[in-house]
């Protein structure tokens, strides 16, 4: 098990939270995400590690977020 912590800016509210957490848990092999509002906190825990630039993809999936 691998966990990575990254940090998203642009959150506001709950939604984005909800947002992030459900286009970042689609990503193969990820297995759990933690997202915290404040801080913009993004722990992902996954079977090995993944790609940056995938989770960037995510993140900016979810909605108008930057991972920084």
């Amino acid at each position: 098990m691998t966990t990575s912590t990254y940090t998203v800016e642009g959150m506001t509210c709950g939604h984005c939270v909800h947002a992030v957490t459900e286009e970042v848990s689609a990503i193969p092999g990820v297995t759990g995400v933690n997202v915290t509002l404040q801080g913009g906190a993004l722990e992902v825990t996954s079977e090995g590690p993944v790609d940056f630039d995938r989770i960037v993809e995510a993140v900016a999936e979810a909605g108008n977020y930057s991972v920084v």
